[in-house]
């Protein structure tokens, strides 16, 4: 780490508007007189851009600067919040009037803020917007385009698109504790569609995570067009899905996805506080086959998914969700985890100042097995090997999930054959876990594209897992 976030936090964030420890300090003892068990100012500052080229010409590009302050008090299970795009006392004062109705009981409370320096550096706050000019910045979609058509004659259309964000951020809280923390995230997508005999397909691929554009090599971005020809011209070879209940071997990294989704959403504290979990109440039991173990990590360095801090400033840390089949912990924000006696996570996260923090994942993945990939893949007479995934959906409440694989395989007689297409997936999150029968010891981590969504809010995450066999799956097909 070469600067201090604490140091670009008050630049960017508190001297331009006037405010130091001694105003946050001032309006921290007001919002808590009113007997609030737990108050914090969330400050963020983040510049935000995109690019995107269709058929060599930029069809787009935008830049948007944003910055404002949270407000948030908590007493018992009541919570007030009010934000504003304006940082400035007053501002917070007005701000910290309207939290503070949620409480009645006047009460001296002493406040002494004390900033922190972050445990966990685990990116460099450089400034990736900065990192290319804006000449450059089209010159990399450009040679991302000339490597896609470069990779098969087939190719008909190309789609590139590049995004980069550069966030600072600052947590005071009622507790004490000020921490900063400076973000960067960028990230890379491309499509193309193939056309042979009247047949069109599409492929996609890319990558990104928390550094600037440098890390989009030329080869990185061969990669990433070998990567999207590579499963269009699978989806022109492929054939009509089968359908019926067979045993599914799902590949390494992206198809996490899954597990992110049919099982992720369901270990986050709110849901099992308020009882609509699948999991709540669970903690203890059995609620995996054995040799599976689930992780939420927000401790990787330079993942899409981690934190330095949570938009809490409670430190990134690896937290054990399922441990050999057993349900050990949930993800926790602070509101939650007190509500629950539990600690926090450091998994309470916000897409921006405007929203309340919210228990939400970070790089969520299952740990290795013991199994090579090839003996799990020659362990299925007649199955299905799905690679790669589009979309889903998922009920939290029931684990009810449907899945699209932009990638599959029929295994026949234990080897991969023909790619088939249209496959879904369709199953039971909590259910599905206990049908996983072969652990591979591939484990990987996506690639760096994952967001995720909840009660509106949206947040960079990660997945990951290595090759797993699951049996007794419905799959949905076309044939």
């Amino acid at each position: 780490m070469t600067k201090n976030a604490l140091k670009i936090a008050d630049r960017y964030l508190l001297s331009p508007h006037g405010l130091g420890r001694e105003e946050l300090e001032k309006a921290l003892r007001k919002m808590m007189r009113r007997g609030v068990d737990y108050g914090d100012f969330y400050f963020q500052y983040a510049r935000a851009e995109s690019w995107s080229l269709e058929e060599g010409i930029v069809k787009s590009g935008s830049f948007d600067i944003e910055e404002g302050v949270g407000v948030r008090a908590v007493s018992g299970e009541k919570t007030a919040f009010a934000y504003s795009g304006d940082i400035s006392e007053e501002t917070l004062l007005d701000a910290v009037r309207v939290t503070r109705s949620i409480a009645s009981a006047d009460r001296k409370q002493k406040v002494k803020v004390t900033p922190h320096k972050r445990r966990n550096k685990l990116y460099r706050p450089d400034d990736p917007l900065a990192s290319l000019d804006d000449t450059a910045k089209v010159k990399l979609l450009e040679r991302l385009e000339k490597f896609a058509r470069a990779a098969d004659s087939r190719v008909t259309q190309v789609m590139a698109h590049l995004a980069g964000a550069w966030e600072v951020v600052l947590v005071a809280r009622s507790d004490g504790h000020m921490v900063a923390d400076v973000r960067p995230l960028v990230r890379v997508s491309l499509s193309v569609i193939m056309e042979n005999s009247g047949r069109r397909e599409q492929g996609s691929a890319g990558g990104g995570g928390r550094f600037d554009y440098g890390y989009f090599t030329d080869e990185k971005l061969r990669d990433y067009a070998q990567a999207a020809v590579h499963q269009a011209r699978i989806n022109l070879e492929a054939g009509p899905a089968p359908a019926g209940t067979m045993s599914v071997v799902l590949g390494p990294g992206w198809p996490g996805i899954l597990l992110h989704e049919a099982i992720g959403h369901g270990l986050e504290g709110d849901f099992n506080r308020k009882g609509s979990s699948a999991f709540s109440n669970r903690i203890g039991d059995l609620v995996a086959a054995r040799g599976v173990t689930v992780v939420d990590d927000g401790s990787l360095p330079n993942r899409r998914g981690s934190v330095s801090i949570d938009d809490e400033g409670n430190p990134g840390q690896r937290t054990v969700l399922i441990e050999d089949g057993v349900l050990v912990n949930y993800m926790q924000d602070i509101t939650n985890a007190r509500l629950m006696s539990m600690k926090p996570t450091g998994n309470g996260r916000r897409e921006s100042f405007a929203h309340l923090p919210l228990p939400r994942m970070t790089n969520t993945f299952m740990l290795n097995g013991e199994r090579d990939p090839a003996e799990i893949i020659a362990s299925v007479k007649n199955g299905l090997y799905a690679v790669n995934f589009g979309g889903g959906q998922v009920d939290i409440t029931s684990g009810k999930f449907v899945f699209s694989a932009s990638e599959a395989y029929l295994i026949e007689n234990g080897k991969v054959t023909r790619p088939v297409k249209g496959a879904a997936l369709i199953g039971n999150g909590p259910d599905a876990l206990t049908r996983v029968s072969l652990i591979g010891n591939d484990m990987m981590l996506d690639p760096g594209i994952g967001s995720c969504g909840k009660e509106g809010q949206s947040v960079p995450v990660g997945v990951g897992q290595p090759t797993l066999r699951i049996d007794g799956l419905t799959v949905g097909g076309t044939a």
